[in-house]
C-alpha cells in the first residue's frame, strides 16, 4: 500500500504540473490570481483617510499610510505567501484543504491533528465570507466613478452595480473557457493603466517617493499610535487578496505567479499608491476618491470602464473559487453531495455548482443593498481574510519545524514576525467589527456548523452501520451458498472497505437472488489533489464470485464510476453496462437523544441528508443500472 501512495505521489506532482510556456502562464496568473489585490488601489487608500477612523490629509499622515501600505506588500505577499508559503504544496495545488492535507499526509497520528483540521475547516469558511464581499466591493467601487465623472449619474451607482453582479453570476453555468482568454490582456492593461496614473501624479511630486522608506511608517506609530493601529484596518485592504496568489497556485505555478508579483503587479501597485498620495498633498479635497481624480477630467469615464472590468474579473476568480472549495470540501466529507457540473471539455477544474452560485448572488445583493456604499463595505472588509491569513500562518508554523524540520531559532523567528503583523492586522480589523465586520463573521460562523455537522454526521451514521454489519467472509460463508443466482454483475456501493454494505443485506432480504459476480465498491478520497488513473481501481478477489474493488480519487478530481470500472481488470471479463445493476443504499435518518451530537445539529445533518444529490447522479451511473434501497437508521 505505501508503495501505490509513493508512486501515485509522484506521478500526480509530474502530471498536474503546469505544461504552458513561462509567459503563457504569467498572463494567465495576471488575469486570474491578481484580480483581487489588483483593485484594492480603488478604496484603499480612500478608507486609510475618510474610513470609519478618519486621519488628517496632511504630509506625515500620506507618508505614515504608504510607507505602511509599501512595507505590508513586502511582508505578507512577497515574504510570507510569494517566498515562502507557496513553498508548501500538496503535489502542486496550494490553499487550505491542499496545505492541511499535505501536513496531514507528513505528520500522521500527530497531536495537532485534530486542531490542524479545525483550523482548515475555519479557514475554508472565512474564504465564503470573503467570497460574498469581494465582488460586492469590488464593483461597487469601480462603478461609484461614476459619481466622480458626472455627479448627476450618482443616483444609478446602486442600479447599475447590481445589474453587473447579477449578469456576473448568470453567466457562471456557461464557463469561463472563452471568456478567460482575454483575462490576462484586460487585467494587464489595468495595470498599465495604474502605473501610467502613477507615474505622471509621481512626476508632479517626487518627494513622495520618501514614502518608501520605513522611518514613515513607524513615525506615524510614534506621532500618533492609536490612530496608526487603527489604520491599519483601511491599510490591510490593500494586501486582500494575497491568499488568492497560494489558492490559484495549482493553475499557474509559483515560478509565474512569483516572477508576475515581483516584476509587474507589485511595481504597478505601489506607483498608483504613490501617485494618489502626491495628489493628496498637493489637493487635499481629492480624498474623497484619490484613484479617479489622479486621472484628467476627460479619462475618467473611460477609467471607470477600465476598473469595472478589472472588478468582474477579480469578482469572477473568487467565485470560480468558491466553486473549487466547495468541491473539495465535498470529496474530503464535509459537505453533502451537490450537483456539480462541468462547462469544459478540456478543464477538468472549470465547474458550476447551481446552489452555491445562487446562494451568493442572493448574500453579495443583499451585501450590496444592506451597504450601500463601498466606503461602508470596506469596514465589513478584512476580519474574514485576516482571519484567514492568522491560520494560515499558524499551519505553516507546524511545516517550518515539523515537517521542513528548520533551525528552530529561525523558524521561530520567521513565524513569531507573520503572527506579530497578522495579529496586528486581525486586533485592528476587530474594531471595525460593529461597523460591519460582524457580517463576514456571521457567515463564516454559518458556514463552520454546517461543515462541522456534516463531517460528524458522517462519522456517527458510519459508526451506526457498523454495529450490524457483517464482515464479508462471513457472509461469504454462513449466506452465499443458499441463495439462488442469475446472470449478470451487481455492484454495492459501501462506504468502508471490510464490511458488508446494508443495501446488498436488504437486496437479500427482500429479492434473494445474487448475482453470478457480486462487487462490493468503495470510493476512497486520499489526501492528494489528485489521483493517477493508473494506480486508482485495488481489485480483490473472494470466494463465491465475490470481488471488492476499492476506487481511489484526490480530492479535486472528477469522479466517474463507470469510466474507472470499465478500465478495471478483474474475473468475469470487463464490465458490461447493460448487464450491470448497481444497488445503492438509501437511508432515512431518525434524530433521536442517542450520545453523537445535540439534537438540532442531528435534525440539520438529517435534513442535509435528505436534500442531498442521489449517489447515483455524483458517481455517474447509468439512471437506468441503478437499484435503490432504502432504510430508516437512528442516529
Amino acid at each position: 500500500m505505501n508503495n501505490i501512495n509513493v508512486t501515485a505521489n509522484a506521478a500526480s506532482e509530474a502530471k498536474h504540473a503546469p505544461n504552458e510556456s513561462l509567459p503563457a502562464l504569467m498572463l494567465g496568473a495576471i488575469g486570474v490570481v491578481f484580480g483581487d489585490i489588483g483593485t484594492s488601489p480603488l478604496y484603499a487608500m480612500k478608507e486609510s483617510f475618510i474610513g470609519p477612523h478618519p486621519l488628517a490629509v496632511d504630509a506625515p499622515h500620506v507618508y505614515g499610510v504608504l510607507s505602511l501600505i509599501f512595507w505590508s506588500l513586502m511582508l505578507v505577499v512577497t515574504v510570507k505567501y510569494v517566498a515562502i508559503t507557496m513553498r508548501a504544496h500538496n503535489k502542486g495545488e496550494g490553499g487550505s484543504f491542499a496545505l492541511l492535507a499535505m501536513i496531514s499526509r507528513t505528520v500522521e497520528g500527530g497531536k495537532w491533528t485534530a486542531s490542524l483540521v479545525i483550523m482548515g475547516v475555519l479557514a475554508t469558511a472565512l474564504f465564503y465570507g470573503d467570497a460574498i464581499i469581494t465582488p460586492a466591493i469590488s464593483v461597487l467601487s469601480a462603478v461609484e466613478g461614476l459619481a466622480v465623472a458626472e455627479a448627476r449619474l450618482a443616483p444609478l451607482i446602486l442600479p447599475i452595480s447590481i445589474g453587473i453582479l447579477v449578469g456576473l453570476f448568470l453567466i457562471q453555468s456557461r464557463g469561463t473557457a472563452k471568456v478567460g482568454a482575454i483575462f490576462g490582456p484586460i487585467v494587464l492593461i489595468y495595470f498599465a493603466t495604474l502605473a501610467t496614473l502613477g507615474v505622471v501624479n509621481i512626476v508632479a511630486h517626487p518627494n513622495i517617493l520618501a514614502a518608501l522608506n520605513p522611518y514613515w511608517a513607524l513615525n506615524f506609530f510614534f506621532i500618533d499610535p492609536t490612530k496608526a493601529f487603527l489604520a491599519l484596518g483601511s491599510v490591510f485592504l490593500a494586501v486582500t487578496g494575497a491568499e488568492t496568489l497560494y489558492a490559484d497556485m495549482g493553475h499557474f505555478g509559483r515560478k509565474a505567479i512569483g516572477i508576475s508579483w515581483l516584476t509587474l503587479v507589485y511595481p504597478c501597485l505601489m506607483l498608483n499608491y504613490l501617485g494618489q498620495g502626491a495628489l493628496l498633498l498637493v489637493e487635499p479635497e481629492a480624498v474623497r476618491n484619490p484613484f479617479y481624480l489622479m486621472a484628467p477630467e476627460w479619462a475618467r469615464l473611460p477609467l471607470v470602464g477600465i476598473a469595472t472590468l478589472a472588478t468582474i474579473i477579480a469578482s469572477q476568480a473568487v467565485i470560480s473559487g468558491a466553486f473549487s472549495v466547495t468541491r473539495q470540501a465535498i470529496q474530503l466529507g464535509f459537505l453533502p453531495r451537490l450537483s456539480v457540473l462541468h462547462t469544459s471539455a478540456k478543464a477538468v477544474g472549470q465547474i458550476y455548482i447551481p446552489i452555491v452560485n445562487w446562494t451568493l448572488l442572493l448574500l453579495v445583493v443583499v451585501v450590496v443593498l444592506g451597504f450601500g456604499e463601498s466606503t461602508r463595505l470596506a469596514s465589513a472588509y478584512g476580519i474574514s481574510v485576516t482571519g484567514t491569513m492568522f491560520i494560515t500562518t499558524c499551519m505553516m508554523a507546524v511545516v517550518l519545524f515539523r515537517v521542513w524540520k528548520w533551525h528552530p531559532v529561525l523558524a521561530g523567528g520567521v513565524i513569531g514576525l507573520f503572527f506579530v503583523v497578522d495579529a496586528a492586522f486581525f486586533a485592528s480589523n476587530l474594531t471595525k467589527f460593529l461597523d460591519g465586520g460582524w457580517f463576514p463573521l456571521l457567515v463564516a460562523t454559518v458556514v463552520f456548523v454546517v461543515l462541522t455537522t456534516w463531517a460528524a454526521g458522517r462519522r456517527i451514521m458510519r459508526e451506526r452501520l457498523a454495529e450490524g454489519a457483517l464482515p464479508l467472509e462471513v457472509f461469504i460463508k454462513s449466506t452465499a451458498n443458499s441463495l439462488h443466482r442469475i446472470r449478470g454483475t451487481s455492484v454495492f456501493m459501501a462506504s468502508s472497505a471490510e464490511t458488508i454494505p446494508s443495501a446488498l443485506l436488504h437486496n437479500i432480504k427482500h429479492n434473494q437472488v445474487l448475482h453470478e459476480r457480486v462487487v462490493i465498491l468503495t470510493v476512497q478520497i486520499e489526501e492528494v489533489p489528485h489521483y493517477p488513473r493508473e494506480n486508482r481501481s485495488e481489485v480483490a478477489h473472494h470466494a463465491e464470485g465475490f470481488n471488492r474493488i476499492i476506487l481511489r480519487y484526490g480530492f479535486m478530481d472528477d469522479i466517474d464510476v463507470p469510466r474507472d470500472l470499465a478500465a478495471t481488470s478483474m474475473a468475469g471479463g470487463p464490465f458490461n453496462m447493460m448487464t450491470t445493476s448497481f444497488f445503492l443504499g438509501r437511508q432515512k435518518l431518525i434524530a433521536t437523544k442517542r450520545p453523537g451530537m445535540a439534537l438540532w445539529r442531528e435534525r440539520l445533518f438529517a435534513w442535509m441528508n435528505k436534500n442531498s444529490e442521489s449517489a447515483m447522479e455524483f458517481f455517474k451511473i447509468p439512471t437506468n443500472r441503478v437499484v435503490e434501497l432504502g432504510s430508516q437508521l437512528e442516529i
